[in-house]
């Protein structure tokens, strides 16, 4: 059986992008985060302990945007880092890191990047 904890929609206003004006106005970011866990023993016990913590997952999203990056990809891949060695019970998972509105001389809702791993 595979379970899945997911956390959608993460709204951060981050720093990101190659352009000196993106550092300084910033610009609004969403994160979708899907974790491929088991927890059999905490649909029985009821108990946080044994499941993945989406509270945790929130905060190492919110860190990571934290932390200027000028190229998504890199952020998603710090995000994917901190979430393999920091939270246990993490079988696989899968971060997408959506630009909103990004500068590219075009009418584009958004760009994101995908790491499933």
């Amino acid at each position: 059986m595979i379970h899945t904890v997911e956390l959608n929609g993460v709204k951060v206003y981050a720093f990101h992008g190659c352009l000196p004006e993106e550092a300084k106005i910033g610009g609004h970011y969403v994160v979708d985060l899907s974790v491929q866990t088991n927890f059999e023993k905490a649909a029985e016990t009821d108990e946080l302990i044994d499941t993945v913590d989406y509270v945790v997952l929130n905060k190492i999203v919110k860190e990571e945007m934290a932390i200027r990056s000028k190229l998504i990809e890199h952020v998603g891949q710090r995000i994917v880092n901190r979430i393999k060695n920091d939270v246990e019970g993490v079988d696989s998972l899968r971060v997408k890191v959506t630009k909103v509105c990004p500068p590219i001389n075009g009418d584009v809702n958004n760009v994101a990047i995908i790491i499933e791993g």
